[in-house]
């Protein structure tokens, strides 16, 4: 019997997945049905900051489906938002209802909107208003209760969203703890738009067990799972998994082209490392430990390139 192929969806990763990252991702790997951009957010007096601006640049981005995600907040903002990007060219909108950090969710946006019906009523509202963009909603099952997403379902399902990707976990909880499955089960139930999963996927294997537990599901969302191993999707659409050896290989030329990509952006090795040392906080967990270590104290190209060498050679054992 042939395999079912479920999507598999990029979540955006604030500081990992600019564009740049995106590009190269799908150039070595692929796999990925749609790639998202870290949200983006009103400024004062209705601006974006200009980083927002150039990640969400269709000149820029070559995926082949690029999905903006904007930072769901108050209503206002919300509209001002999809205009904007609805006059990019953009068909497809995420809304973040689910980023559990504390400077987002105390000023009552991200996750910090879940315990509150109403003002995600007021969001859906704005969503109705631009019937020529497929909004989602990217949430959490709640900020401290797993049932809020339960008592959202109403406004949810009464609002014309092209997906719900949802953590199955609660906003106070970040990414600690375990997911909960009996809560998104419980979600899952009663939502009527395409459901996809999201938290803790991090080998084909998870896949499986997620999507056969759950067999109604659009697919799944990886964020931290395919930065710690790029192939992850790819090995899954193609239903072979790589060897050592030629995984080490395409991880190599992955982080060379992404190393001349920032080079070429960034000024000087301060910024170019630092940004560099930014990947390796999920890229080859298993790595030798007093090879990351050497990683994260270099503070010249030369001394990073020396360490990294080390790092794509599969059978490296420890000193």
């Amino acid at each position: 019997m042939e395999q079912q192929n479920y999507k598999i969806h990029f979540a955006p990763v604030q500081g990992h997945t600019d564009w740049t990252y995106r590009n190269i991702h799908a150039k070595h790997f692929g796999g990925v049905d749609a790639y998202y951009t870290p949200f983006i957010r009103v400024e004062k007096e209705d601006t974006f900051r200009s980083r927002d601006m150039k990640d969400c640049d269709p000149e820029l981005n070559s995926v082949e489906n690029l999905v903006p995600q904007v930072l769901g907040g108050e209503p206002d903002e919300l509209d001002v938002c999809l205009q904007m990007l609805e006059g990019r060219g953009y068909k497809q909108v995420d809304i973040n209802m689910g980023c559990p950090f504390t400077m987002i969710s105390r000023r009552g946006k991200g996750a910090g909107l879940l315990s509150d019906p109403e003002r995600v009523r007021a969001l859906m509202d704005v969503v109705k208003e631009f019937p020529e963009i497929g909004c989602s909603v990217k949430m959490r099952l709640g900020w401290e209760d797993p049932e809020e997403c339960l008592r959202l379902l109403p406004v949810l399902n009464s609002t014309p969203l092209a997906a719900v990707f949802l953590h199955a976990r609660v906003g106070v909880q970040e990414y600690k703890g375990e997911t909960d499955k009996e809560a998104f089960e419980a979600f899952y139930k009663g939502c009527e738009h395409p459901l996809f999963y999201n938290g803790d996927i991090v080998t084909v294997e998870d896949i499986h067990a997620v999507t056969e537990r759950f067999p109604r599901l659009a697919g799944v969302m990886i964020g931290r799972g395919l930065l710690s191993d790029p192939a992850l999707a790819r090995e899954y659409v193609e239903n072979t998994m790589l060897s050592q050896e030629e995984k080490f290989r395409k991880f190599k030329a992955f982080h060379a082209e992404l190393l001349a990509a920032y080079m070429e952006r960034l000024q000087g090795d301060h910024q170019l490392l630092m940004k560099m040392k930014t990947l390796w906080e999920y890229f080859m967990p298993a790595t030798n430990r007093k090879i990351l270590k050497k990683i994260q104290k270099s503070n010249k190209l030369t001394q990073y390139n020396e360490a990294v060498v080390k790092a794509f050679i599969p059978s490296e054992e420890e000193e």
